[in-house]
C-alpha cells in the first residue's frame, strides 16, 4: 500500500508544494501553465504538469486533480502519494506505460474552497462545441431562483419550497435538475458557460503536447461528492460506445467486486450530464484508443453537498458578508467534499491504486 503521510492538504498553496517536491524527489519536471489570476492567499496559481515515462510512448495513463477546484484536496493527495510510490512507478515502467499527471486543472477554485472556475463554470460542463445550440434545462430554471436566495440561510420560505420540490419530485430529481448543467444563468450553479474557460483551453494544450504518439489512452479524473463516505465509484468516463465500456469494464470491474457504473444505463450515483471534459481527449487525440473512468469519492450526503454549494454561491454575490459567516461557508464546502481523516485518506489511495495498476494491465494487454 502506497503512504500517505504528508500527502494530503489543507490549503492549495500547500498541496501545489507537495505536488512539486514529490515531482522533484522523483527526478521528474515540471511543467507549469500559471493561471491568470492570483489565489486567495495571493499565491501563484497553476495547471502543473509531469510526465513519468518516455515522451514517444505509445500508452498512456493521464491522472488529473481538481477539475472541480475544491475537490482538488483529495486528488493533489492522491497524486503526491503515487509519485512517491517506487512499486507502482516500477509496475507502469515494466508494462511500457506512461504517467501523465495532471495537477489542479481548476487551480483558482481549489484556492479559493469552489467548485466552479474563475469565471464561475463548472469545468465538467464546458466542453461543448460552443457554434452549435447548447443544451436547454427547463428543469434547473423552474428552481434557479430558490438555488440562491437572497439571503443565507434561506428564509422559511424558501426552505419550504425546497421542501416542497424534493417531496413532490424526490432526491433523484432535485439532484438532476441543479447537477446536469445550465447555460442560461451566469451566476448560478452548474453553469457549464458560454465559451471555453481557461481550464479548458489549458487542458486541450497539454493532451495535443504530451498525447500526440500515444495510440492507446487510459484516463482516470479524480472527483469527490457523490456516493457512502470513503467509496470511490468508478463511473464510465467516454462516449455512448458498447465496446468501450466493455474494455473500462474489463480492466476496472475487478470481476465485479469494483464494478463500473455509468450514466448511460443509470447506475451511476451521478446524473446524467453534457459537456463532459472526456470529450476533449477525442478532440486532441484522435488517434488514440481511449478508456475512462471519474473516481468518484463519497463524503457526505448528497443533500448536504448540495447545500454546500448554495452556500458558496451565495457568498460569491456577497463579498461583503460577515468575515465569520464567510469562513463558515468556506469550512461548509470543505467538508463536503473532503473528509480529513487517515482513514478516509487511506482508503481514497488505496481504490486509486488499485485503479492506476489495472488501467496498467489493460493497457499493456496482460492477462
Amino acid at each position: 500500500m502506497a503512504d500517505t503521510t504528508g500527502a494530503f492538504s489543507s490549503t492549495y498553496a500547500q498541496a501545489r508544494a507537495r505536488f512539486l517536491g514529490a515531482a522533484a524527489d522523483a527526478g521528474l519536471p515540471v511543467e507549469s501553465h500559471a493561471h491568470p489570476l492570483p489565489g486567495r492567499e495571493g499565491e501563484a496559481l497553476a495547471m502543473d504538469v509531469v510526465r513519468d515515462g518516455p515522451a514517444d510512448a505509445r500508452r498512456l495513463i493521464l491522472l488529473s486533480s481538481a477539475c472541480h477546484g475544491v475537490e482538488g484536496h483529495c486528488g493533489s493527495g492522491v497524486q503526491v502519494a503515487m509519485l512517491r510510490d517506487a512499486a507502482w512507478r516500477d509496475r507502469a515502467r515494466e508494462a511500457g506505460v506512461a504517467v501523465l499527471y495532471i495537477h489542479a486543472l481548476n487551480p483558482h477554485g481549489f484556492s479559493h474552497t469552489r467548485r466552479a472556475t474563475h469565471e464561475n463554470v463548472d469545468l465538467n460542463r464546458n466542453f461543448h462545441d460552443f457554434s452549435q445550440p447548447l443544451p436547454a434545462n427547463d428543469a434547473y430554471r423552474e428552481i434557479a431562483a430558490l438555488l440562491v436566495p437572497d439571503e443565507w440561510p434561506p428564509g422559511p420560505d424558501n426552505e419550504r419550497a425546497v421542501a416542497a420540490f424534493i417531496a413532490g419530485r424526490g432526491e433523484a430529481a432535485w439532484q438532476s435538475a441543479i447537477t446536469r448543467g445550465q447555460h442560461e444563468f451566469p451566476d448560478g450553479l452548474f453553469f457549464g458557460g458560454t465559451e471555453p474557460t481557461w481550464s479548458n483551453r489549458t487542458l486541450r494544450q497539454v493532451l495535443r503536447t504530451h498525447g500526440a504518439q500515444a495510440a492507446r489512452i487510459a484516463w482516470i479524473d479524480l472527483h469527490t461528492g457523490l456516493g457512502p463516505s470513503g467509496h470511490g465509484e468508478r463511473i464510465y468516463a467516454g462516449r455512448d460506445d458498447a465496446q468501450a465500456i466493455g474494455r473500462a469494464r474489463a480492466w476496472w470491474g475487478g470481476d465485479g467486486a469494483t464494478p463500473v457504473t455509468s450514466i448511460y444505463d443509470g447506475t451511476s450515483t451521478s446524473a446524467f450530464l453534457t459537456g463532459l471534459m472526456w470529450n476533449s481527449v477525442y478532440d486532441e487525440c484522435p488517434g488514440a484508443e481511449v478508456t475512462g473512468i471519474a473516481l468518484e469519492y463519497g463524503t457526505v450526503p448528497i443533500l448536504d453537498v448540495v447545500q454546500a454549494l448554495r452556500a458558496a454561491h451565495w457568498l460569491r454575490l456577497h463579498p461583503e458578508a460577515p468575515a465569520a459567516q464567510a469562513e463558515a461557508i468556506r469550512g461548509q464546502v470543505l467538508a463536503a467534499f473532503y473528509t480529513d481523516t487517515p482513514a478516509w485518506q487511506a482508503r481514497i489511495v488505496g481504490q486509486a491504486r488499485e485503479a492506476l495498476f489495472q488501467a496498467a494491465k489493460g493497457l499493456a494487454g496482460l492477462p
